[in-house]
């Protein structure tokens, strides 16, 4: 009974007293949520570009008859309440993160904090896509989801990038310049991701079939600030590149640019392809999946350009000693 209780009390200190994962299942828990939010980003997306937004028409039930959809209901309901059971899946593979980094040995409180704060991060979206489905998709309170669901990528990423390096102080690997152009690529990209919501509440693609408001601007001219903000990463990536190579920069953070080019490459394509097309919903959604794997990319260059060690190595509990041999009496 006692151990019962202390189960309820604090399951996860209950679990976290009686295992210890391996380095690489602590790498697998934390990449999980980062896979399932960049997941959730493209489901949301589909359902938006579907006209599914309001499948289910309110909220925390999908009808007001039915906590589920019902066949009635069609394709749309059955599209939005799969994307709404999708977050159960997100909150399973962050739960998984949480108890994995709470059973880390030696114990890395910041790290199990990271994991923490992606459940707090889960919990309000879900109340921000509730409170979007009863304000009947209002792009505000759209974009507000967007960003949430962005941030999540980010603690996400940090996490798993935090549990693949040691607790040392941070060292820097690069010169000031270099690590000041990382942080304006960072800071430049929330912008284009702000900027990208903002076309999105401008453009046509409501979410819904039925006559939803959009954001009172010229969908043209943000468009094109969204456009201008992108050529400014590139711009500043390739200084990024440039500096690094000149003068034999480290391998890491050489990779991290070379990755986020490829991929500012791939995503401005398909950025140009939609503008020029009138936004067809594949490519719109393939522009959704771009945003968030820059955006990993970004975070991933940031905290290339210093290092904190390795991992240390979970304690191995020794094997128990095998008992000797007793001699065998001779016969006599």
């Amino acid at each position: 009974m006692p151990k019962l209780l202390e189960l309820v009390r604090n399951p996860v200190a209950y679990v976290a007293a009686r295992w210890t994962p391996s380095q690489r299942m602590l790498q697998r828990a934390t990449l999980a949520p980062v896979v399932m939010s960049v997941v959730i980003v493209v489901t949301g997306g589909a359902v938006r570009l579907t006209g599914s937004g309001l499948g289910c028409d309110t909220w925390p039930m999908c009808s007001d008859e039915s906590l589920v959809a019902t066949p009635e209901m069609g394709l749309h309901g059955a599209l939005e309440f799969g994307n709404r059971m999708l977050t159960y899946v997100l909150c399973a593979a962050v739960g998984w993160a949480i108890v994995a980094a709470r059973a880390a040995r030696p114990r890395r409180r910041g790290l199990s904090r990271l994991a923490w704060s992606q459940f707090w991060i889960v919990l309000s979206n879900a109340v921000l896509g509730g409170i979007t489905v009863l304000t009947r998709l209002n792009p505000y309170t759209v974009a507000g989801h967007f960003v949430a669901a962005t941030a999540l990528v980010t603690v996400a990423t940090v996490t798993w990038l935090r549990a693949r390096e040691g607790d040392d102080p941070p060292r820097p690997l690069v010169g000031k310049p270099v690590k000041q152009l990382a942080w304006l690529v960072a800071w430049v990209s929330v912008a284009l991701i702000v900027m990208g919501t903002v076309v999105t509440g401008a453009g046509p693609h409501a979410g819904d079939s039925s006559d939803v408001p959009r954001m009172p601007v010229d969908w043209d001219t943000v468009a094109r600030i969204h456009s201008a903000l992108a050529w400014i990463v590139v711009a500043l990536t390739l200084a990024i590149w440039f500096v690094l190579r000149a003068f034999d920069g480290p391998v890491g953070p050489r990779a991290r640019v070379r990755e986020l080019m490829i991929v500012l490459v791939a995503q401005g394509a398909i950025g140009y392809a939609q503008y020029l097309t009138e936004l067809p919903e594949v490519l719109v959604g393939l522009h959704m999946l771009g945003s968030t794997l820059m955006w990993i990319a970004v975070v991933r260059l940031v905290l290339s350009v210093r290092e904190r060690g390795l991992p240390v190595t979970p304690p191995t509990v020794p094997a128990p000693a095998s008992a000797p041999d007793r001699p065998v009496a001779a016969a006599s």
